[in-house]
């Protein structure tokens, strides 16, 4: 059954913009969102609307008749506290303090591996360990991740938080355990969006890799079986590897280079992330 309305913020950014076309298909009215000036060309059924998280009247009138958000933008990268403030820890605020004024059943947010980062890469962690943030970034997921859960429990507002890691193509050794494939990443957030009662979730986005050392078992009613694996890339990504320091923090934690970087420094600058954002 199709939703009434269903809202994506950042969808201007790469990942939002493999999510438009299938949500696109999930709703009556389905609304993207962004501070960009527009998206390139709407799907059908697809309309744009240009708002910002930071402003809590912009995301009322946004989310206003909405059944769900796709909580997705935010800055993507570590910056110093005061430069994330605004859009990631008070524009999580903004979007559930407006998805409860304005009666939304759920929020599906983009939170991030970078919430347990810190965690060895030596040791599989569960949906259920505490929070280990590894910059301001990871903080600011930590933080909304107890924003959802608080409203879950307090204000009976549904929460999916996934826990992306490494939804880009494998070019590094990393990303064999944490890559996320696109079609694995839009059956993740489908499951977020028809599964019947969720509550507040945590569940983690990453593909279906020999080598991953994190368990969704505590998220199994979410119905999310991924079907692709890195390992197809491993012969490739190890033979261009240099010699592994096994004291490099950007190895031996589960957040990679950005449980390395200093705080407010970028994680993403030493990871060759290829833009393919997918162009209408």
């Amino acid at each position: 059954m199709k939703l009434k309305k269903i809202v994506l913020t950042g969808a201007a950014g790469r990942l939002g913009s493999y999510l438009r076309e299938p949500l696109a298909k999930l709703a009556d009215e389905f609304v993207s969102s962004d501070i960009m000036e527009d998206v390139g060309t709407l799907y059908e059924g697809e309309r744009y609307v240009r708002a910002d998280i930071t402003n809590l009247a912009a995301m009322e009138a946004l989310l206003d008749g909405a059944d769900m958000v796709i909580h997705f933008g935010a800055i993507g990268d570590e910056r110093d506290f005061e430069t994330l403030l605004q859009p990631n820890f008070i524009g999580a605020y903004n979007v559930w303090e407006a998805a409860h004024r304005k009666g939304l059943r759920r929020v599906v947010y983009a939170s991030s591996i970078h919430a347990v980062g810190m965690y060895p890469k030596t040791q599989a962690i569960g949906v259920d360990v505490p929070h280990r943030p590894d910059t301001f970034y990871g903080l600011a997921k930590c933080f909304a991740e107890d924003l959802g859960r608080m409203y879950w429990e307090k204000r009976g507002l549904e929460s999916v938080c996934l826990r992306i890691c490494s939804c880009a193509q494998v070019t590094n050794t990393r990303a064999l355990g944490t890559w996320l494939s696109y079609d694995d990443l839009i059956q993740l957030v489908e499951r977020s969006i028809d599964t019947p009662v969720t509550e507040f979730t945590v569940v983690y986005g990453v593909s279906n890799n020999d080598r991953s050392a994190l368990d969704n078992t505590g998220a199994k009613h979410l119905g999310f079986r991924p079907k692709d694996n890195a390992e197809q890339f491993a012969k490739d990504v190890l033979a261009d590897a240099p010699e592994p320091d096994p004291q490099d923090l950007a190895l031996a934690r589960h957040g990679g280079p950005f449980a390395s970087t200093p705080l407010g420094s970028s994680g993403l600058a030493t990871m060759n992330i290829v833009d393919d954002t997918k162009k209408t």
